[in-house]
């Protein structure tokens, strides 16, 4: 194994067992600054930018049915997104911080609780426009769908918070106080994705960019696609019931 990759594995062991696993297990959330370095963040943000450009990103959709029944969805989730896997023309630098994430979850393996990490999601790549719009207070998996774990890399260059908005805000579970989290430039943030950690991202007034991945806990991905499965089949029955 060459020196250097050598080094870069280590200090992400390091970096997931000596910080990563302790806080999500205490405080159910964590964040690194300077995860990637200004050149290659400066790629991936090149990237997100030319995603955004092209027309590819579109307008976040709600979770469940009837969700927005009677509210404007822009009142309740503001962003616009495009999934990617990283494979795709133009997403080299976005590949790279999705393989350095991979590596880094990797070593959490087996250290979390009960989880079991075998599969991750395609990253989301979201822009809030700037006009004011955010995310109302949700959580990311209120119903066993799988999701473990949610990882989410800012690319905001100069975020003043207190001018430009845009705070992931964190209620965690049976905790006394909210957790805010600037999005600035080369953030990396971890935290539960299940009902232990609600959280919104407060009106942004100013373009805010982000890559987001959920890693699945394997045994409660594999039930969630049972029910899924069973549910599609209960319909099929149903509709052909009234032929």
């Amino acid at each position: 194994m060459p020196l250097l990759q050598h080094a870069l594995d280590t200090d992400l062991e390091r970096l997931a067992l000596d910080l990563i696993v302790p806080s999500l297990l205490d405080q159910g959330f964590f964040y690194v600054d300077n995860f990637l370095g200004d050149l290659v963040g400066h790629f991936v943000l090149d990237q997100v930018k030319e995603l955004h450009n092209s027309g590819v990103l579109q307008d976040g959709q709600l979770a469940g049915p009837g969700r927005s029944c009677g509210i404007s969805k822009r009142n309740i989730r503001g962003d616009k997104i495009a999934w990617v896997s990283g494979v795709e023309r133009g997403c080299e630098a976005i590949n790279i911080l999705l393989t350095l994430i991979d590596k880094l979850v990797s070593h959490c393996i087996g250290r979390l609780g009960k989880s079991i990490i075998r599969e991750r999601s395609k990253a989301m790549v979201a822009c809030y426009p700037g006009n004011g719009t955010g995310y109302v207070k949700h959580v990311d998996n209120p119903n066993a769908d799988g999701r473990c774990v949610t990882c989410i890399y800012y690319l905001n260059k100069n975020w003043k918070a207190e001018e430009h908005g845009g705070i992931l805000r964190i209620f965690p579970e049976g905790k006394s106080y909210v957790a805010d989290v600037e999005p600035l430039f080369d953030r990396l943030l971890f935290f539960w994705s299940d009902r232990r950690n609600p959280h919104a991202v407060l009106p942004s007034y100013a373009t805010r960019y982000a890559i987001t991945v959920w890693y699945f806990d394997s045994e409660e991905r594999a039930e969630a696609k049972r029910r899924f499965s069973d549910l599609t089949a209960s319909t099929q029955d149903q509709d052909r019931s009234t032929l």
